[in-house]
């Protein structure tokens, strides 16, 4: 791996995990489907138009049109949309750690569903990402955390997981911005219809740090980080591109406590610890299997 693809990886490591935070602030004033469909709406936009003064084009292949609309729909729909409105009741420190577990999540479905060879390091690796998550949960569960708002974050990283599965096709054949653009259109039609059914006359409280955290999160984790995933995709393909998810569980809870205040216990820096350890073992031991 290139010192290029190095950064861009640890980049997005840091835009992805900040995301949380930046949406923890913004529900708590605003709506959080309507707050989402609108910054997909701007950042979709400016995508689009930037792609095409830099010369891309809207005619994608199939398997770009494809993964655009899947990534669009499980991706930007319902995964963020399913962790903002979880957010409302459970802090971004546990939505991050949540959402990180996509890695493992692919790993297990490779091995058990489509027969696919996992060394014993990633076996080892995957059943200690999943002791992290139990020893997280069970402290968290057990001082009264909203079920309802993990089972939301719950599903929401399972859609990302099958969105991540779809990125390669969205990531060759050229018109990278053009295609991120265009997802994110996607994920904020169908956010709207979700809230036009379902926020019917909700309120904003405007406030400064609202208005920065929306604007923070649309050009950042929203734009900038989504086009870089996309990059690193296509420069060193998504199985060690995804080896960056193990800095997630530590950059999200450590933006969280350092901008919320976010308290964390001992139990919750070991099952950290845990998980990242897991996600970097899995990761490590794909990239050794041989393709075929």
């Amino acid at each position: 791996m290139d010192l290029k693809a190095l950064a861009m990886g640890v980049a997005f490591a840091f835009m992805w995990s900040s995301a949380f935070t930046s949406a923890r602030i913004i529900v708590a004033d605003a709506p959080p489907l309507t707050a989402l469909a609108l910054r997909f709406a701007i950042s979709g936009l400016i995508g689009v138009v930037v792609a095409r003064m830099m010369g891309q084009s809207w005619n994608l292949t199939p398997a770009q049109w494809r993964a655009t609309l899947v990534f669009g729909l499980c991706q930007n729909a319902l995964y963020l949309g399913l962790n903002f409105v979880a957010m409302q009741s459970i802090e971004a420190s546990l939505a991050a750690i949540i959402a990180s577990t996509m890695p493992l999540l692919m790993a297990l479905a490779g091995w058990l569903l489509f027969r696919e060879r996992l060394p014993v390091l990633g076996i080892i690796g995957l059943f200690a990402g999943i002791a992290g998550v139990a020893m997280i949960m069970g402290t968290r569960l057990g001082s009264g955390v909203d079920v309802t708002g993990v089972i939301l974050c719950g599903i929401g990283v399972l859609a990302l997981t099958f969105a991540t599965l779809s990125v390669r096709g969205a990531s060759s054949g050229g018109n990278v911005l053009m295609v991120v653009g265009l997802q994110m259109l996607v994920g904020s039609a169908v956010l709207t219809c979700a809230a036009l059914l379902t926020e019917r006359g909700a309120s904003v409280t405007w406030s400064t740090p609202m208005l920065l955290a929306f604007a923070y999160t649309t050009l950042i984790p929203g734009l900038a980080a989504t086009w870089v995933w996309f990059v690193l995709v296509g420069r060193i393909g998504a199985v060690r591109a995804s080896t960056f998810h193990f800095l997630n569980p530590f950059l999200g809870v450590a933006i969280a406590a350092v901008l919320l205040g976010e308290r964390l216990g001992a139990f919750d820096i070991l099952g950290v610890a845990v998980i990242a350890g897991g996600i970097l073992a899995v990761q490590l031991a794909r990239q050794k299997v041989p393709a075929g």
